[in-house]
């Protein structure tokens, strides 16, 4: 019979990031909170592990990010305005992100790198396994890349870490997996991690993206991680521990994800984000599609 191994109930989202790459917007205002279209990035990260069945959720914060903890909190002032206009609509939408889900916050003090901000969660997770969703990466509702995970954790036990291929020009910029198929088309074992290698030293060319359900060995690990890349505590070296030594925490899995990935941490792929979604919202959609045709084969 499948063995099966404790349900998932937690979430962590690192969210403590300078988001240097989008100053002098995110000098006062966490990147976190960027709108993507009309709502602001974050939000779909935790509507995603929501969705997964996760509704206790950590978030990693640090300086100047108190807006993140005010959007998912009530604000009895703007609902009392909107009740007294019977606006009902932007009274919804206004109540959605604080009914969300339950919400916890710790900061992280120091920006150490991932793998130190994974280790604040350590109190607030315990010895269970649990789920972490990197900000800048909005999965696509529609392709259920999280709950396949959890499906395969629950199952197999150990790590899963969500990968996805890309060109070998590319894999310079992410954590790269060394792995064996399974039986399974779209799961493999992973045997080895590099952090952001050269195209010439990598593995291969599946790139891990910022998606990972993780054994809590991992913290044990973290404690005793030097830092390294960027002088900073790295999660993909923590995991390519795991990964040499299946006894400590079990085998790590990859997801290999072939759905629609937004990365809302790089401003062209940022701007990309907001056209496609926008393009696909039923309100937006035929309005906006019919300009940017007309913009892209007329005015440019």
């Amino acid at each position: 019979m499948t063995q099966l191994h404790p349900v998932i109930k937690k979430a962590v989202i690192p969210a403590a990031g300078l988001g240097t790459r989008f100053l002098p917007a995110t000098k006062a205002t966490p990147k976190e909170m960027l709108p993507v279209v009309d709502k602001p990035a974050i939000q779909y990260v935790v509507e995603e592990a929501v969705s997964a069945g996760l509704d206790d959720i950590l978030m990693i914060t640090g300086r100047n990010k108190r807006a993140l903890e005010d959007h998912f909190d009530r604000n009895y002032e703007l609902e009392s305005a909107l009740i007294a206009k019977g606006d009902d609509d932007k009274l919804k939408k206004v109540q959605e992100s604080s009914d969300l889900a339950t919400m916890h916050y710790v900061r992280q003090g120091d920006p150490r790198g991932l793998g130190h901000a994974v280790l604040c969660a350590e109190p607030h997770v315990g010895d269970e396994p649990f789920a972490v969703l990197l900000g800048d990466d909005l999965i696509d509702p529609r392709d259920p890349l999280l709950r396949r995970m959890t499906e395969v954790q629950q199952r197999a036990g150990g790590t899963v870490v969500a990968l996805m291929e890309v060109d070998p020009s590319q894999v310079h910029l992410y954590g790269c997996a060394a792995v064996e198929p399974t039986g399974e088309a779209d799961v493999v074992r992973i045997t080895g991690l590099v952090e952001k290698p050269d195209a010439a030293d990598a593995p291969s060319n599946y790139a891990v993206i910022g998606r990972y359900v993780l054994d809590p060995a991992i913290f044990g690990i973290l404690r005793e991680t030097e830092p390294g890349r960027g002088n900073e505590i790295q999660l993909t070296d923590a995991l390519q521990k795991l990964a040499a030594d299946e006894t400590v925490g079990g085998p790590v899995h990859g997801v290999v994800f072939r759905g629609r990935r937004y990365d809302t941490g790089d401003r062209g792929d940022y701007l990309r984000a907001i056209v496609r979604l926008a393009c696909e919202r039923e309100d937006l959609g035929p309005e906006f599609r019919a300009w940017l045709h007309h913009y892209v084969t007329e005015e440019m």
